[in-house]
């Protein structure tokens, strides 16, 4: 396609933004609920001025897409106005046709289901390359440069826009069930858009390894690294396995190695991006389709 994009990905960056959408409309402005980064500001002005998010939304993004011109690189840029205008478009036909969704007398319920909503969505949209404009390029832009997952990121902005807020139109009610949503929503981000790829790490360490190792790869189909390790107890040299397997096969790594030798001595640890063949290569060493 031109400039490289990809037909699916588009179209699953448009439903990310539709799930968005529907969730700020019927979760957050039926209830009052604010949010936080430029979809927090959106609001803010809408509660206080009547402004309608759907303009608000591309007006105060324009200046962070030449953030993204210059930062993300040609590809992700458009995929970022994409979903913008999505979220936009999204906005203003939720708000023609709303659904009757008042949660008021379950502020708990309705904040579940707001942060939901925008963790489903902006997960799919990072996960396709894209992101929503607004923070969402500042928070990709520190995953990418410093390694700081989005979710986290967006919590540290969504405080502050909720803290302007809480000062504004909120009650300290409304405001504490925010903050309940913000939080789900980061933890839905995260998981949405590293939990593709997220594995365990596991070192062995026995006197069986060339058997460990071998039913490893027989039984799983897993490589195995050798590492050279040193006791420092018994200052003695001796080797060390390591293996990366999906979070679903930890289990059956681990009745792998307890079945060639039950005392070996097996570290688990959490591996939160993984690249290479088995996990975003194929055997031919070709990136997997997403």
């Amino acid at each position: 396609m031109i400039f490289g994009l990809k037909l699916k990905n588009i179209l699953l960056i448009l439903l990310g933004t539709a799930i968005m959408s529907f969730g700020i409309v019927n979760f957050n402005i039926q209830n009052k609920l604010a949010e936080g980064g430029v979809t927090g500001i959106t609001l803010l002005l809408y509660f206080l001025f009547k402004f309608n998010p759907a303009y608000t939304n591309l007006l105060i993004n324009i200046p962070l897409f030449f953030m993204g011109w210059k930062l993300l690189g040609r590809k992700a840029f458009f995929y970022t106005v994409i979903g913008t205008v999505g979220v936009s478009v999204f906005l203003w036909i939720f708000q023609k046709v709303p659904l009757n969704m008042s949660l008021k007398d379950d502020l708990l319920l309705a904040a579940l289901f707001a942060g939901v909503c925008l963790g489903v969505g902006l997960g799919i949209i990072f996960r396709f390359g894209g992101t929503s404009g607004g923070v969402d390029i500042i928070a990709r832009v520190a995953q990418k440069y410093w390694g700081i997952s989005m979710g986290r990121t967006m919590f540290m902005f969504d405080a502050l826009v909720i803290l302007a807020s809480l000062l504004t139109y909120l009650n300290y009610r409304e405001a504490m069930y925010t903050l309940v949503a913000v939080f789900v929503g980061a933890r839905v981000i995260d998981v949405m858009a590293e939990g593709a790829y997220s594995a365990r790490g596991a070192m062995i360490i026995s006197d069986k390894n060339t058997e460990i190792a071998e039913k490893i790869m027989s039984d799983l189909d897993r490589g195995v690294t050798v590492l050279r390790g040193y006791g420092y107890f018994t200052k003695n040299e001796r080797e060390i396995l390591y293996c990366v397997v999906p979070k679903n096969e930890i289990i059956r790594l681990k009745n792998v190695v307890t079945s060639v030798d039950p005392h070996a001595f097996v570290s688990v640890t959490a591996v939160h991006d993984v690249l290479g063949e088995g996990f975003t290569l194929d055997a031919n060493k070709n990136p997997f389709e997403i």
